[in-house]
């Protein structure tokens, strides 16, 4: 079989190594990497001959490989974007790969900038009436970030990931008023603080498969875990997939409300540590997806007749850059017609534009609602 639509697939008189889940180490790609028929990651459409031969013996100075930041969408050939950073060099020796990857993904080309705002008096979101606000179960609003003159979590050794959870726990140690709360860590959790961190839907897990073949989950659960304030609607991931998830939530739909405490905490963090970013690039993240903003601005909400009609959902959610999920995450299915609408974009965009973009997307989103 020959190239299709940007992948390649295995040819008899071509040298290359399969893809698939029979790789146990970076090591094994030993030659072009073939792909599976089928395979739909942007990490098999990008990774073409030239992009290998560039690449392939190329190390970040942080001594992360190439062959590490495409492992994991090497090993699972169902990856959507399938390549991680080890830290924000790999976005710039891994140039080459990184930049195709960038533009497919966000449509940021190399010579754009990436532009910031935080600022949320500048956002446009009007309380929703009541008739509306009782269709939004509550609201989200999340940013990854991750510290400068670190590697990413991929690459990052046990020592630099414990001195990141003490710099963090001692920032967080300080925040008084509506932010001030507790840290858990992931490795002392008693049994009835894990039961009541999972019934707050707050604890996250090892054993994700994608995570752990780019090296996110060395050394599970040293170093990681979870601050809330006492009300709960403020929350830390420390050392998961990126140093920093920053959170506010809340139930009901006052947007402005969560992203004002989303600012105001993130501002503080920042205050007390050097968060990795460029002009280009934005925030830097393990993965490319997140870059620029690290931002996921979201709403669960309730359109059971639109639910019928996929076409005019989707139709509405592209044109205001909005992505349509079941409520249990990704790649899941509604069953009450109860949905989480986010903002697509991520870079090159500021974060004001893409809550502005989740604001938008949802006020459309009723408006069709309540004329079917």
């Amino acid at each position: 079989m020959g190239n299709q639509t940007g992948n390649h697939f295995a040819e008899a008189d071509v040298e290359g190594t399969m893809m698939g889940a029979h790789l146990n180490t970076p090591s094994d790609i030993k030659a072009y990497p073939f792909f599976p028929s089928g395979t739909t990651s942007i990490l098999s459409k990008c990774l073409t001959k030239d992009v290998w031969e560039k690449c392939k013996d190329r190390v970040d100075k942080h001594g992360y490989t190439f062959k590490q930041a495409i492992f994991s969408g090497a090993k699972w050939t169902n990856s959507g974007v399938g390549v991680y950073a080890g830290s924000h060099d790999s976005y710039y020796e891994f140039a080459p790969m990184f930049d195709k990857v960038i533009q497919t993904y966000h449509g940021h080309r190399p010579e754009d900038k990436h532009v910031l705002n935080m600022d949320p008096k500048t956002l446009n979101a009007p309380a929703f009436p009541a008739d509306e606000d009782s269709m939004i179960n509550s609201t989200r609003i999340r940013v990854a970030r991750n510290f400068a003159d670190y590697p990413l979590g991929t690459q990052i050794n046990a020592a630099d990931r414990r001195e990141i959870e003490r710099k963090v726990t001692t920032a967080l140690a300080k925040f008084d008023g509506d932010l001030k709360g507790k840290y858990f860590s992931l490795g002392n959790l008693t049994e009835s603080e894990r039961k009541q961190l999972i019934a707050d839907h707050f604890l996250f897990k090892g054993g994700d498969k994608y995570l752990e073949s780019c090296g996110l989950e060395r050394e599970w659960p040293e170093a990681r875990g979870i601050f809330h304030n006492d009300a709960k609607t403020f929350l830390v991931w420390v050392n998961e997939e990126d140093a920093l998830r920053i959170i506010s939530m809340q139930q009901g739909s006052n947007i402005y409300e969560v992203f004002e405490r989303l600012s105001r905490a993130a501002s503080k963090l920042e205050a007390e540590a050097k968060f990795a970013s460029d002009e280009h690039l934005g925030y830097i993240t393990s993965c490319p997806t997140n870059l620029g903003t690290g931002l996921r601005a979201s709403v669960h909400i309730r359109l059971p007749k639109l639910a019928k009609k996929p076409e005019l959902f989707n139709s509405i959610a592209d044109k205001y850059y909005v992505q349509i999920r079941g409520i249990h995450g990704e790649h899941t299915e509604s069953d009450d017609g109860t949905y989480d609408i986010s903002n697509l974009r991520r870079l090159g965009r500021n974060e004001v534009d893409l809550v502005q973009d989740m604001y938008n997307g949802v006020k459309a989103l009723i408006a069709e609602e309540k004329k079917l």
